[in-house]
């Protein structure tokens, strides 16, 4: 089964035929909300929004543990991440999606492993390529069935939030290598491999981070709403091409 975590701009899914909610517990404390089950065209996906449906939780404080623990409990094989992002190289302005293939790390004090109990066994995962090779592909191949231009591939910087980043960190960040600045994707895609889950990301560049085109002195905030909300029309149409793709006997 599917599941579809939304970040920002997706706190719903409009597009999706809806069969009812659980809410589930997990040994590692409160999801972000209730799980909604629903399909897609033919594929029975689950959703949750990893901020809360109200947008209440920040990127810090989000149980990414619980999150996912739950999405695994209920029977879910893959996972794709919708997360908004900043655009750092100069081919990612906003109202860009991406599939991105590589994640930096910058976040601190958030829990990263399932495996930190006091009996339990110090667990290392082989990460080299953070996203899954599949699921990348029919995610790109999805836009390429629904006519949605896609970026293939990019490197997505995870800085910790809330607060959006300094025009001198962005330069940091782009120095490193970095083409999109993010607060999400971890720990989230490294849990989901301790876990067992398939898991790809698609990113809405809803605004030039810090000190980038025409965010040279401050991000617009309204220009900013405003281009996530016409990207995150366009993701949405991606997903159900994909589960399209999923439902098909060779898909």
């Amino acid at each position: 089964m599917l599941a579809v975590i939304g970040g920002s701009g997706l706190s719903n899914l409009t597009n999706l035929e809806r069969l009812g909610q659980r809410v589930v517990r997990t040994p590692y404390g409160e999801p972000s909300g209730v799980l909604t089950f629903g399909r897609l065209g033919c594929e029975e996906i689950v959703f949750i929004a990893r901020h809360g449906y109200g947008h209440t939780i920040a990127p810090h404080q989000i149980n990414y543990r619980a999150n996912l623990w739950a999405l695994k409990h209920v029977g879910v094989t893959r996972v794709i991440a919708v997360a908004s992002v900043g655009g750092i190289a100069p081919h990612l302005p906003p109202g860009t999606l991406v599939v991105p293939h590589q994640i930096i790390d910058y976040t601190w004090g958030r829990v990263c492993t399932f495996y930190d109990g006091p009996d339990d066994p110090v667990v290392h995962i082989d990460f080299t390529q953070p996203f899954t090779p599949s699921l990348r592909t029919a995610l790109l191949q999805a836009a390429t069935e629904c006519q949605e231009p896609v970026v293939d591939g990019a490197v997505y910087a995870c800085t910790q939030g809330p607060r959006l980043e300094t025009a001198a960190e962005i330069e940091r960040l782009a120095r490193d290598g970095a083409e999109l600045v993010g607060m999400t994707l971890m720990p989230e895609a490294v849990l989901a491999r301790e876990i067992g889950l398939e898991y790809a990301a698609l990113n809405v560049v809803a605004n030039w981070a810090a000190g980038r085109g025409d965010a040279k002195e401050r991000i617009a905030f309204d220009a900013l709403e405003r281009e996530l909300e016409r990207a995150i029309g366009r993701a949405k149409r991606i997903l159900e091409a994909f589960c399209h793709l999923c439902s098909t006997p060779n898909g």
